[in-house]
């Protein structure tokens, strides 16, 4: 017979236990909210050293050489960028007066090209009327001719009178000037009396680069289908633009026929002279600019959308300093001099280097003053400090 005990009594190893009332705690199902005011933390001030101060070893300072500043008198100069743009008086348009279908096409964008060079082939319908027209001239030229032939024959047996003879030869001039402009006509499309055929070539009227091409194979030629009938531009780069902007404030000292050092990006050692050839006379309203060009004789390297800097030389002279040119540091497209800081430190400067001078030195145009103390080997002591 089972033992039964009551509710709530348990029994174990002979003693009884009462079960204990256990608390749970409540939560009330809400977040707590943080202490505090809610304020940000304070901010924590990190101090940065100086980018543009260098510290060497005590024991290396004698190593570099302080050199100062001269004092030079230079022309004043104005520097300005620019581009390299075609010279538009030397570009001159391939033009398909024959309007049709291209059916081969000999050359492509940037091709260099030879006057009279076979660029592209159109099949014209403008060719077969325009032959058909000259075939019909020629035989109504042939038939007044004989017109003409009999009338003087008629005439010279009294047959006939003098009114109908001149009849006869106007009626012969006027078949020969039929003929002659359906002749002409063949010609400006470009096809040959004596070599009927739907098919026009079509040549480069220059040498040069093609600069821009606005057909393909298949595709429809002539003002009459394409809606324009250039085909191809032609560009003689021999000669280009270099468009700078100038300030307003900068434009009184320039002048038509003033010469100017071009400097390209892309081949900063190889110096160009032009020639300001016009200054715009419209200014850019949000820049304050006007563009100023300049012709430039290419020799060979400078190409389209090239970035170039001229620089244009005055008549007044400016007092600058001018240092050796090992003290100036050409980095991240910037120049830079270093100048004793003290004790052991150079502080880097930033300066706007100007030409150079004899005795391989370099005119400051802003950055440091005449007489100022700088480092004579920049690039020795910039090595000296990442180490």
């Amino acid at each position: 017979m089972k033992q039964r005990f009551p509710l709530g009594v348990f029994r174990l190893t002979g003693v009884f236990i009462l079960p204990a009332v256990l608390s749970i705690p409540v939560f009330s199902g809400c977040k707590s909210s943080p202490s505090g005011d809610g304020a940000p933390p304070p901010a924590r001030v990190i101090q940065v050293p100086d980018m543009n101060l260098i510290t060497i070893d005590n024991n290396d300072v004698a190593k570099f050489q302080i050199v100062q500043a001269e004092k030079i008198e230079l022309a004043s100069e104005l520097r300005a960028t620019g581009t390299v743009v075609p010279d538009v008086s030397r570009e001159v348009p391939v033009i398909s007066l024959a309007s049709g279908r291209v059916v081969d096409i000999k050359t492509r964008l940037d091709d260099n090209v030879t006057k009279g060079q076979l660029l592209l082939k159109v099949q014209s319908n403008d060719i077969t009327n325009a032959f058909n027209t000259y075939l019909k001239a020629a035989n109504d030229e042939q038939l007044a001719n004989k017109a003409y032939a009999r009338s003087e024959d008629l005439y010279a047996h009294g047959a006939i009178s003098q009114a109908m003879l001149e009849q006869a030869e106007d009626t012969e001039k006027d078949a020969k000037a039929d003929v002659t402009a359906a002749e002409d006509q063949l010609k400006t499309l470009g096809a040959d009396k004596d070599h009927p055929s739907s098919i026009v070539n079509v040549y480069a009227p220059i040498s040069g680069v093609i600069v821009a091409q606005n057909v393909t194979d298949g595709a429809a030629a002539g003002v009459g289908l394409s809606g324009s009938a250039t085909a191809f531009t032609i560009a003689d780069l021999s000669h280009v633009w270099v468009v700078c902007d100038v300030y307003e404030n900068d434009i009184p000292k320039l002048q038509l026929g003033q010469q100017a050092r071009i400097t390209i990006n892309s081949y900063p050692d190889r110096p160009l002279s032009g020639r300001v050839s016009d200054i715009g006379p419209i200014l850019d309203p949000s820049l304050r600019t006007a563009k100023v060009r300049i012709e430039v004789a290419n020799p060979g390297f400078l190409k389209l959308g090239m970035f170039a800097t001229a620089t244009f030389t005055g008549r007044a002279k400016e007092t600058h300093a001018a240092v050796p040119a090992d003290a100036v540091l050409h980095l991240h497209d910037r120049d830079w001099v270093f100048a004793p800081a003290g004790a052991n430190q150079f502080k880097r400067i930033e300066v706007r280097a100007g030409q150079m001078i004899a005795g391989n030195k370099q005119a400051i145009l802003s950055g440091i003053d005449p007489g100022q103390q700088v480092v004579g080997n920049a690039l020795l002591l910039e090595t000296a400090g990442n180490k």
